[in-house]
Protein backbone atom coordinates (compact mmCIF):
# COMPACT_ATOMS: atom_id res chain seq x y z
CA UNK A 1 0.00 0.00 0.00
CA UNK A 2 1.29 3.41 -0.97
CA UNK A 3 0.99 6.06 1.71
CA UNK A 4 1.95 8.98 -0.48
CA UNK A 5 -0.47 11.89 -0.20
CA UNK A 6 0.72 13.57 -3.41
CA UNK A 7 -1.44 11.70 -5.88
CA UNK A 8 -4.55 13.51 -7.00
CA UNK A 9 -7.60 11.49 -5.93
CA UNK A 10 -10.49 10.82 -8.29
CA UNK A 11 -13.93 12.11 -7.26
CA UNK A 12 -15.67 9.83 -4.82
CA UNK A 13 -18.39 9.14 -7.40
CA UNK A 14 -15.85 7.22 -9.48
CA UNK A 15 -15.37 4.72 -6.69
CA UNK A 16 -19.04 4.34 -5.85
CA UNK A 17 -19.67 1.53 -8.37
CA UNK A 18 -16.87 -0.45 -6.76
CA UNK A 19 -18.36 -0.40 -3.28
CA UNK A 20 -20.79 -3.15 -2.40
CA UNK A 21 -22.64 -1.95 0.68
CA UNK A 22 -24.18 -5.27 1.75
CA UNK A 23 -22.76 -8.44 0.22
CA UNK A 24 -24.10 -11.79 1.35
CA UNK A 25 -24.40 -15.08 -0.49
CA UNK A 26 -27.49 -14.69 -2.64
CA UNK A 27 -27.74 -10.94 -1.94
CA UNK A 28 -26.41 -7.74 -3.52
CA UNK A 29 -24.67 -9.05 -6.68
CA UNK A 30 -22.93 -12.22 -7.64
CA UNK A 31 -19.18 -12.12 -7.82
CA UNK A 32 -19.10 -12.39 -11.63
CA UNK A 33 -21.51 -9.42 -11.82
CA UNK A 34 -19.39 -7.48 -9.38
CA UNK A 35 -16.29 -8.18 -11.44
CA UNK A 36 -18.19 -7.07 -14.53
CA UNK A 37 -18.98 -3.74 -12.91
CA UNK A 38 -15.39 -3.47 -11.74
CA UNK A 39 -14.04 -4.18 -15.24
CA UNK A 40 -16.48 -1.77 -16.88
CA UNK A 41 -15.60 1.04 -14.47
CA UNK A 42 -11.89 0.47 -14.94
CA UNK A 43 -12.24 0.49 -18.72
CA UNK A 44 -13.95 3.85 -18.54
CA UNK A 45 -11.01 5.51 -16.84
CA UNK A 46 -8.43 7.21 -19.06
CA UNK A 47 -5.24 5.15 -19.18
CA UNK A 48 -3.10 8.04 -17.98
CA UNK A 49 -5.33 8.56 -14.92
CA UNK A 50 -5.36 4.84 -14.07
CA UNK A 51 -1.59 4.74 -14.24
CA UNK A 52 -1.40 7.49 -11.62
CA UNK A 53 -3.78 5.89 -9.10
CA UNK A 54 -2.32 3.79 -6.28
CA UNK A 55 -4.42 0.79 -5.27
CA UNK A 56 -6.60 1.69 -2.30
CA UNK A 57 -6.79 -0.69 0.66
CA UNK A 58 -10.15 -2.43 1.13
CA UNK A 59 -11.59 -2.85 4.63
CA UNK A 60 -14.29 -5.52 4.95
CA UNK A 61 -16.74 -4.58 7.72
CA UNK A 62 -18.50 -7.85 8.57
CA UNK A 63 -21.47 -8.55 10.79
CA UNK A 64 -23.22 -11.79 11.76
CA UNK A 65 -26.58 -9.99 11.95
CA UNK A 66 -27.95 -7.35 9.57
CA UNK A 67 -26.89 -3.73 9.17
CA UNK A 68 -30.47 -2.53 9.60
CA UNK A 69 -30.42 -0.20 12.59
CA UNK A 70 -26.63 -0.50 12.96
CA UNK A 71 -25.64 2.12 10.40
CA UNK A 72 -24.53 4.43 13.19
CA UNK A 73 -21.79 1.94 14.09
CA UNK A 74 -20.39 2.18 10.57
CA UNK A 75 -20.52 5.97 10.84
CA UNK A 76 -18.56 5.82 14.11
CA UNK A 77 -16.05 3.49 12.45
CA UNK A 78 -15.57 5.96 9.60
CA UNK A 79 -14.97 8.72 12.15
CA UNK A 80 -12.18 6.66 13.71
CA UNK A 81 -10.55 6.16 10.31
CA UNK A 82 -10.85 9.85 9.59
CA UNK A 83 -8.99 10.67 12.81
CA UNK A 84 -5.91 8.95 11.38
CA UNK A 85 -6.28 10.53 7.95
CA UNK A 86 -8.21 7.83 6.09
CA UNK A 87 -11.35 8.92 4.23
CA UNK A 88 -13.64 6.50 2.43
CA UNK A 89 -13.40 6.86 -1.35
CA UNK A 90 -10.27 8.98 -1.13
CA UNK A 91 -7.64 6.66 0.29
CA UNK A 92 -9.58 3.66 1.61
CA UNK A 93 -12.58 1.59 0.53
CA UNK A 94 -15.09 0.10 2.99
CA UNK A 95 -17.28 -2.88 2.12
CA UNK A 96 -20.19 -4.00 4.29
CA UNK A 97 -20.86 -7.74 4.53
CA UNK A 98 -23.79 -9.12 6.52
CA UNK A 99 -24.72 -12.73 7.27
CA UNK A 100 -28.29 -11.73 8.23
CA UNK A 101 -28.35 -13.98 11.33
CA UNK A 102 -27.41 -17.04 9.26
CA UNK A 103 -24.15 -17.99 10.94
CA UNK A 104 -23.45 -20.77 8.46
CA UNK A 105 -22.90 -18.08 5.82
CA UNK A 106 -19.92 -16.62 7.63
CA UNK A 107 -17.39 -19.29 6.70
CA UNK A 108 -18.03 -18.88 2.98
CA UNK A 109 -18.23 -15.11 3.27
CA UNK A 110 -14.92 -14.73 5.09
CA UNK A 111 -13.23 -17.33 2.90
CA UNK A 112 -14.10 -15.21 -0.15
CA UNK A 113 -12.74 -12.06 1.49
CA UNK A 114 -9.49 -13.84 2.27
CA UNK A 115 -9.21 -15.30 -1.22
CA UNK A 116 -9.40 -11.87 -2.88
CA UNK A 117 -7.78 -10.68 -0.47
CA UNK A 118 -9.00 -7.60 1.43
CA UNK A 119 -6.58 -5.51 3.52
CA UNK A 120 -8.30 -5.77 6.93
CA UNK A 121 -11.38 -7.58 8.24
CA UNK A 122 -13.51 -5.89 10.92
CA UNK A 123 -16.15 -7.93 12.70
CA UNK A 124 -18.36 -8.49 15.72
CA UNK A 125 -17.56 -11.55 17.84
CA UNK A 126 -18.98 -14.29 15.62
CA UNK A 127 -17.74 -12.71 12.38
CA UNK A 128 -14.23 -12.21 13.77
CA UNK A 129 -14.09 -15.83 14.94
CA UNK A 130 -15.07 -17.02 11.47
CA UNK A 131 -12.38 -14.87 9.90
CA UNK A 132 -9.77 -16.07 12.38
CA UNK A 133 -10.59 -19.68 11.51
CA UNK A 134 -9.82 -18.93 7.86
CA UNK A 135 -6.64 -16.81 8.02
CA UNK A 136 -3.54 -16.11 10.06
CA UNK A 137 -2.27 -13.52 7.58
CA UNK A 138 -4.94 -10.86 7.04
CA UNK A 139 -5.34 -8.47 10.01
CA UNK A 140 -8.61 -8.86 11.94
CA UNK A 141 -10.00 -6.17 14.25
CA UNK A 142 -13.00 -7.10 16.39
CA UNK A 143 -15.54 -5.16 18.41
CA UNK A 144 -17.08 -7.36 21.10
CA UNK A 145 -19.25 -7.08 24.17
CA UNK A 146 -17.92 -10.33 25.62
CA UNK A 147 -14.58 -11.63 26.89
CA UNK A 148 -12.26 -11.99 23.85
CA UNK A 149 -10.01 -14.48 25.70
CA UNK A 150 -12.94 -16.70 26.68
CA UNK A 151 -14.32 -16.47 23.14
CA UNK A 152 -10.97 -17.54 21.70
CA UNK A 153 -10.25 -14.37 19.77
CA UNK A 154 -6.94 -13.68 21.56
CA UNK A 155 -4.84 -15.34 24.25
CA UNK A 156 -3.77 -12.08 25.91
CA UNK A 157 -5.27 -8.59 26.15
CA UNK A 158 -1.96 -6.78 26.50
CA UNK A 159 -0.12 -8.86 23.89
CA UNK A 160 -2.69 -10.40 21.56
CA UNK A 161 -0.04 -11.60 19.07
CA UNK A 162 -0.89 -13.08 15.69
CA UNK A 163 -3.20 -11.23 13.33
CA UNK A 164 -6.06 -10.33 15.70
CA UNK A 165 -6.76 -7.40 18.03
CA UNK A 166 -9.75 -5.24 18.82
CA UNK A 167 -11.99 -3.35 21.22
CA UNK A 168 -14.14 -4.62 24.10
CA UNK A 169 -17.29 -2.77 25.10
CA UNK A 170 -18.43 -4.36 28.35
CA UNK A 171 -21.90 -5.78 27.82
CA UNK A 172 -22.85 -9.13 29.33
CA UNK A 173 -20.92 -8.47 32.54
CA UNK A 174 -23.10 -5.45 33.41
CA UNK A 175 -26.07 -7.61 34.38
CA UNK A 176 -25.89 -6.86 38.10
CA UNK A 177 -25.83 -3.11 37.55
CA UNK A 178 -28.72 -3.25 35.08
CA UNK A 179 -30.86 -5.32 37.45
CA UNK A 180 -30.13 -3.00 40.37
CA UNK A 181 -31.14 0.05 38.33
CA UNK A 182 -34.32 -1.66 37.14
CA UNK A 183 -35.27 -2.50 40.73
CA UNK A 184 -34.44 1.04 41.87
CA UNK A 185 -36.66 2.67 39.26
CA UNK A 186 -39.45 0.06 39.28
CA UNK A 187 -39.46 -0.94 42.98
CA UNK A 188 -42.90 -2.59 42.91
CA UNK A 189 -41.74 -5.25 40.47
CA UNK A 190 -40.71 -8.34 42.40
CA UNK A 191 -41.02 -10.82 39.52
CA UNK A 192 -38.69 -9.91 36.67
CA UNK A 193 -38.77 -11.36 33.17
CA UNK A 194 -35.36 -12.07 31.65
CA UNK A 195 -35.05 -12.47 27.87
CA UNK A 196 -31.70 -13.78 26.67
CA UNK A 197 -30.20 -15.05 23.43
CA UNK A 198 -29.97 -18.84 23.29
CA UNK A 199 -26.86 -20.88 22.44
CA UNK A 200 -24.46 -18.09 23.31
CA UNK A 201 -21.49 -18.22 25.71
CA UNK A 202 -21.94 -14.56 26.64
CA UNK A 203 -25.60 -15.20 27.45
CA UNK A 204 -24.76 -18.01 29.86
CA UNK A 205 -22.32 -15.81 31.77
CA UNK A 206 -24.89 -13.00 31.90
CA UNK A 207 -27.64 -15.35 33.07
CA UNK A 208 -25.54 -16.62 35.99
CA UNK A 209 -24.65 -13.07 37.02
CA UNK A 210 -28.28 -11.89 36.90
CA UNK A 211 -29.49 -14.95 38.85
CA UNK A 212 -26.95 -14.27 41.59
CA UNK A 213 -27.92 -10.59 41.71
CA UNK A 214 -31.63 -11.43 41.86
CA UNK A 215 -31.08 -13.77 44.79
CA UNK A 216 -29.27 -11.07 46.74
CA UNK A 217 -31.99 -8.53 45.92
CA UNK A 218 -34.86 -10.87 46.78
CA UNK A 219 -36.26 -10.91 43.25
CA UNK A 220 -37.87 -13.79 41.39
CA UNK A 221 -36.83 -14.31 37.77
CA UNK A 222 -38.73 -15.79 34.84
CA UNK A 223 -36.03 -16.60 32.26
CA UNK A 224 -36.70 -17.32 28.58
CA UNK A 225 -34.29 -17.87 25.70
CA UNK A 226 -34.82 -16.89 22.07
CA UNK A 227 -33.01 -17.41 18.79
CA UNK A 228 -35.79 -16.38 16.37
CA UNK A 229 -38.89 -14.18 16.22
CA UNK A 230 -41.28 -16.99 17.13
CA UNK A 231 -39.34 -17.72 20.31
CA UNK A 232 -39.44 -14.03 21.25
CA UNK A 233 -43.23 -14.08 20.87
CA UNK A 234 -43.47 -17.28 22.91
CA UNK A 235 -41.29 -15.78 25.65
CA UNK A 236 -43.62 -12.79 26.03
CA UNK A 237 -46.61 -15.11 26.23
CA UNK A 238 -44.92 -16.80 29.19
CA UNK A 239 -44.06 -13.45 30.78
CA UNK A 240 -47.66 -12.28 30.60
CA UNK A 241 -48.95 -15.58 31.96
CA UNK A 242 -46.54 -15.35 34.91
CA UNK A 243 -47.51 -11.74 35.67
CA UNK A 244 -44.04 -10.20 35.52
CA UNK A 245 -43.63 -6.62 36.70
CA UNK A 246 -40.59 -5.66 34.63
CA UNK A 247 -38.32 -6.99 31.89
CA UNK A 248 -34.55 -7.42 31.69
CA UNK A 249 -33.40 -7.72 28.06
CA UNK A 250 -30.07 -9.48 27.74
CA UNK A 251 -27.06 -8.47 25.69
CA UNK A 252 -25.93 -10.04 22.43
CA UNK A 253 -26.17 -9.38 18.69
CA UNK A 254 -29.43 -11.28 18.12
CA UNK A 255 -31.56 -9.32 20.58
CA UNK A 256 -29.88 -6.11 19.44
CA UNK A 257 -30.89 -6.86 15.85
CA UNK A 258 -34.45 -7.74 16.99
CA UNK A 259 -34.85 -4.79 19.33
CA UNK A 260 -37.80 -3.35 17.35
CA UNK A 261 -39.81 -6.53 17.93
CA UNK A 262 -38.93 -6.62 21.63
CA UNK A 263 -39.81 -2.93 22.01
CA UNK A 264 -43.15 -3.48 20.33
CA UNK A 265 -44.08 -6.40 22.58
CA UNK A 266 -42.92 -4.65 25.76
CA UNK A 267 -44.90 -1.55 24.81
CA UNK A 268 -48.00 -3.53 23.82
CA UNK A 269 -48.07 -5.25 27.21
CA UNK A 270 -46.94 -2.15 29.18
CA UNK A 271 -43.89 -3.86 30.69
CA UNK A 272 -41.13 -1.54 31.99
CA UNK A 273 -37.88 -2.80 30.50
CA UNK A 274 -34.13 -2.42 30.95
CA UNK A 275 -32.13 -2.79 27.73
CA UNK A 276 -28.48 -3.41 27.03
CA UNK A 277 -28.10 -0.61 24.51
CA UNK A 278 -28.96 3.08 24.26
CA UNK A 279 -30.50 2.61 20.82
CA UNK A 280 -33.49 0.77 22.29
CA UNK A 281 -34.26 3.72 24.57
CA UNK A 282 -34.01 6.17 21.69
CA UNK A 283 -36.59 4.00 19.90
CA UNK A 284 -39.01 4.10 22.86
CA UNK A 285 -37.65 1.69 25.49
CA UNK A 286 -37.67 2.73 29.14
CA UNK A 287 -34.01 2.58 30.13
CA UNK A 288 -30.57 1.21 29.33
CA UNK A 289 -27.18 0.93 30.92
CA UNK A 290 -24.26 0.02 28.71
CA UNK A 291 -20.87 0.80 27.35
CA UNK A 292 -20.99 3.12 24.36
CA UNK A 293 -20.89 1.00 21.19
CA UNK A 294 -20.30 4.00 18.90
CA UNK A 295 -17.23 4.90 20.94
CA UNK A 296 -16.02 1.29 20.67
CA UNK A 297 -16.42 1.28 16.89
CA UNK A 298 -14.70 4.65 16.62
CA UNK A 299 -11.72 3.10 18.42
CA UNK A 300 -11.95 0.13 16.07
CA UNK A 301 -11.56 2.57 13.18
CA UNK A 302 -8.49 4.06 14.84
CA UNK A 303 -6.90 0.60 15.10
CA UNK A 304 -7.67 -0.26 11.49
CA UNK A 305 -6.06 3.02 10.45
CA UNK A 306 -2.92 2.25 12.44
CA UNK A 307 -2.72 -1.20 10.89
CA UNK A 308 -3.12 0.18 7.37
CA UNK A 309 -0.28 2.58 8.14
CA UNK A 310 2.03 -0.31 8.99
CA UNK A 311 1.51 -1.41 12.61
CA UNK A 312 0.99 -5.11 13.36
CA UNK A 313 -2.31 -6.13 14.99
CA UNK A 314 -0.53 -8.48 17.38
CA UNK A 315 1.41 -5.51 18.79
CA UNK A 316 -1.75 -3.49 19.53
CA UNK A 317 -3.25 -4.34 22.95
CA UNK A 318 -6.98 -5.02 23.13
CA UNK A 319 -8.74 -1.81 24.18
CA UNK A 320 -11.51 -1.80 26.77
CA UNK A 321 -14.05 0.94 26.17
CA UNK A 322 -14.64 2.80 29.42
CA UNK A 323 -17.47 5.12 28.38
CA UNK A 324 -20.75 4.07 30.04
CA UNK A 325 -24.23 5.51 29.60
CA UNK A 326 -27.38 5.28 31.71
CA UNK A 327 -30.28 6.54 29.59
CA UNK A 328 -33.94 7.01 30.55
CA UNK A 329 -36.89 7.74 28.26
CA UNK A 330 -39.13 9.98 30.36
CA UNK A 331 -41.93 9.93 27.80
CA UNK A 332 -42.08 6.13 28.03
CA UNK A 333 -41.99 6.30 31.84
CA UNK A 334 -45.02 8.59 31.86
CA UNK A 335 -46.87 6.32 29.41
CA UNK A 336 -46.23 3.42 31.81
CA UNK A 337 -47.48 5.46 34.78
CA UNK A 338 -44.04 5.63 36.40
CA UNK A 339 -42.91 8.70 38.29
CA UNK A 340 -39.25 9.17 39.15
CA UNK A 341 -37.94 11.41 41.90
CA UNK A 342 -35.70 14.19 40.56
CA UNK A 343 -32.78 12.81 42.55
CA UNK A 344 -33.18 9.47 40.76
CA UNK A 345 -33.36 11.14 37.37
CA UNK A 346 -30.19 13.04 38.22
CA UNK A 347 -28.29 9.74 38.22
CA UNK A 348 -28.99 9.29 34.48
CA UNK A 349 -26.42 10.37 31.91
CA UNK A 350 -29.21 11.25 29.49
CA UNK A 351 -32.95 11.82 29.93
CA UNK A 352 -35.04 11.67 26.76
CA UNK A 353 -38.19 13.77 26.99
Amino acid sequence: MTQSGHQQALPESVYEPLRCHVLTPGACMRRREFLGVLGGAAAAWPLAVRAQQPAMPVVAFTRSTTFAGAEYLVTAFREGLKEVGLVEGRNVLIELHAADDQVDRLQALTAELIRRPVSVIVGNTISALAAKANTTAIPIVFATGSDPIREGLVTSLSRPGGNVTGVVFISGTLGTKRLELLRQFVPKATTIAVLVQSNNVETEAERKEVQAAAQSLGLHLVIAEASNDQEIDAAFAIFIQRGVGALFVGAGPFLFARRARVLDLAGRHAIPAMYSQRESVLAGGLMSYSASQPDAYRQTGLYVGRILKGEKPGDLPVIQSTKFEFVINLKTAKALGLEFHPQLLATADEVIE
